[in-house]
């Protein structure tokens, strides 16, 4: 065999040599076959070499029901990818859970994961020389890290979602062997997932269920796979991604135990093998346009809050310029039309069953407010992609028209003021008001908080102030899912606030601001808030205020000194020492 020849049998024409551009680096040529012996050992056969290696990212775990099934949805896709005519390759990435680790100090690495995560799939794709890539996520960080990583890569990617859970439900037959008679129908034929859990909490520290029922509730909540069941982070940022086009028509909007999910993992192989034959890449795709249609769909769907602060990453990873405040301008004209949990009446698995996202994205552009012009991973644009989508079922309420929506604009809503002179993010539905003014009651952690609310210090009229759960801060930026449970659990979703340098689950409801910026750790105005200053939020002014004199407030800023670092070595230590402000994302990778 002549030295210049390629062991793949011959001179790859041009077409051949852009589907393989970074796998023949790693197996072609004389020079090249200890690496082909290491991949003979995994399965290889010698036609393998000619094909096009595609990288599937497999983010299954044990370590929560979102993820427990991806590893067959990966021998899925990488039986599409092999029928397409590439080689599919399946590796795994990390994954954590919020929903076992909320409220604890693991879920200071909840953020961090995505961080991971992102590294962890450029690192592998990068060094193996795969030419495309398929990510399979269920938990919510899953989904931002894999699309950072794609972004960052820019080789020819589809995302697959795991897809979401089932509801769990109460049986009468288990109602009656456990619970006493009289409180039989309150619970029997309820939908649960795992915020009726968070929100059980606070209803047995209100003594509304008792030990039996809660525990009822515990077992019943989570029936198996997929992520978790209302419009909460996850289901949010797969949504996202499908208006972004970087996965499949509705693959957002399947069961994760269903043969359609099944088949979407499928075709998901496939359809990078067809991306890599046409040379189209996620910079193709993640365009600035794209981006606005991710914001335009998560608004109409009341998604969590979370999705600024992913979108933002992912735009970042991307090259896309997104800011804070092109949330509120696309806000302004784009309404809420889902009724989904937490605040609304119903779960993703209830969006599936009358036709998923693809309807409410096909109203969307036929409104005038998607780009429909934007190229998807299917090779065509999102206008093809929706031109022969049904529409919804007459009669279904789930999913409002825009003469009838749940909320005229945006439930997301970023709030300025002398709390946050760089932006904070809040959830409003509109069903807690547009406005709240209380007094400060000042929590230096997230549990100090929790256990003051199921306690019965925090009351009505309060204004639960968590600091010191900022990216640097926390560090990590954990999720308030606790304390904004257990305040409905008692009963005060309407009497009090929550403001915070942290963020919120999607799961959380009620009148919660986060993201607030500069945080506290940082010398930010939330750090010398104290107890019983007046504080009040104002969705329609936009502005979150602090109703203390301005020389008082920049008396108490001269005075403030930094805290010491909670970690000063490990993970956690190096991700305070890199991160940026939540108001950029709270990305590590800023030069």
């Amino acid at each position: 065999m002549s030295k210049s020849t390629p062991s793949t049998g011959g001179k790859a024409d041009k077409k051949n040599s852009l589907q393989r551009r970074y796998s023949s680096e790693v197996v072609d040529g004389y020079e090249r076959a200890a690496s082909r012996a290491m991949l003979h050992a995994v399965g290889f056969s010698r036609e393998d070499f000619k094909k096009s290696q595609v990288g599937i990212a497999s983010l299954w775990s044990m370590v929560t029901p979102c993820n427990m099934h991806i590893d067959q949805l990966a021998r899925e896709a990488e039986a599409g990818v092999n029928v397409g005519g590439g080689k599919g390759l399946i590796f795994g990435a990390p994954t954590i859970s919020d929903g076992i680790s909320m409220g604890t100090e693991g879920m200071k690495y909840s953020l961090v994961s995505r961080e991971v995560i992102a590294d962890s799939i450029e690192t592998v794709v990068g060094c193996e020389g795969f030419d495309g890539l398929v990510a399979i996520g269920g938990c919510d960080k899953n989904m931002p890290g894999c699309l950072m990583a794609m972004a960052r890569l820019n080789r020819p990617s589809v995302f697959v979602y795991g897809g979401t859970i089932l509801p769990g439900c109460i049986s009468g037959i288990l109602a009656s062997k456990r619970l006493r008679k009289e409180r039989q129908e309150k619970f029997v034929g309820r939908n649960l997932d795992v915020v009726s859990c968070f929100e059980a909490v606070g209803q047995f520290a209100n003594e509304q269920i008792d030990q039996k029922e809660l525990s009822l509730i515990e077992e019943q909540a989570i029936p198996g796979a997929g992520s978790c069941g209302g419009m909460y982070t996850a289901n949010t940022m797969a949504s996202a991604i499908e208006a972004l086009g970087m996965s499949l028509p509705n693959s957002s909007a399947q069961n994760a135990v269903s043969a359609a999910k099944g088949s979407d993992a499928r075709a998901a192989g496939a359809a990078v093998v067809e991306l890599l034959k046409r040379g189209i890449r996620p910079s193709d795709i993640m365009s600035r346009e794209a981006f606005e249609n991710a914001i335009t769909v998560v608004i109409a769907l009341g998604g969590s809050t979370n999705a600024v602060l992913h979108l933002l990453a992912m735009a970042h990873a991307a090259g896309v310029k997104l800011e804070l405040d092109d949330f509120t301008r696309i806000g302004k004209r784009v309404p809420v039309l889902a009724d989904l949990k937490p605040s609304g009446r119903y779960l993703m698995s209830e969006l599936v069953a009358i036709g998923g996202q693809t309807p409410l994205m096909k109203m969307l552009l036929d409104e005038g407010l998607l780009h429909g012009g934007c190229m998807t991973v299917t090779g065509k644009t999102m206008a093809e992609n929706l031109r022969r989508v049904k529409p919804y079922p007459k009669g279904q309420d789930i999913v409002r028209s825009f003469k009838d929506p749940i909320k005229a604009e945006s439930h997301l809503v970023v709030l300025y003021g002398n709390l946050a002179p760089k932006g904070a993010v809040a959830k409003i539905s509109g069903k807690e008001g547009l406005s709240f003014s209380g007094k400060a009651i000042v929590f230096e952690n997230e549990q100090e908080a929790l256990a003051a609310i199921l306690d019965g210090r925090v009351k009505k009229g309060h204004v639960i102030v968590i600091r010191h759960e900022g990216p640097v801060g926390g560090p990590g930026m954990r999720e308030m899912l606790s304390p904004t449970s257990a305040v409905m659990g008692k009963g005060l979703g309407k009497d009090v606030a929550l403001i915070t340098d942290g963020r919120f689950s999607g799961g959380s409801h009620g009148f919660v601001v986060g993201h607030i910026t500069p945080e506290a750790a940082l010398g930010g105005p939330l750090a010398v808030v104290r107890n019983g200053d007046p504080v009040t939020i104002d969705a329609n002014k936009r502005a979150l205020t602090l109703g203390v004199p301005e020389a008082e407030l920049a008396k108490r800023l001269a005075k403030w000194k930094a805290p010491k670092p909670l970690y000063t070595r490990g993970v956690l230590a190096k991700y305070a020492h890199t991160v940026s402000s939540a108001s950029l994302g709270a990305v590590t990778d800023l030069i």
